[in-house]
């Protein structure tokens, strides 16, 4: 489904609740955009389950390292919305 809309905060939660859940305790319909996502509960393998999820859904190809940089929702939403606007400009 590629799309000219940016990803937001909201498809980003879907993903990771679809994919991976939330731990206990978390509530990840709170102000989470700049809480790292090891204090979320979303350890390495649940954020390559989440970027896979994303680029399939979005038709998008991530870069691992750049997913792996990206310690925050702010961060990987800047990411993801970095290649869907490289996607759409091709």
């Amino acid at each position: 489904m590629p799309t000219s809309s940016p990803f937001t905060l909201d498809d980003l939660r879907r993903i990771l609740l679809e994919g991976a859940g939330a731990d206990d305790g978390v509530d990840l319909t709170g102000d989470i955009i700049d809480t790292e996502f090891t204090a979320l509960g979303y350890d390495s393998l649940a954020l390559l389950e989440t970027s896979g999820r994303i680029e399939r859904e979005y038709d998008i190809s991530l870069d691992d390292s750049a997913v792996a940089d990206a310690a925050t929702p702010r961060g990987l939403i800047d990411t993801v919305n970095t290649q869907l606007s490289a996607a759409s400009n091709a």
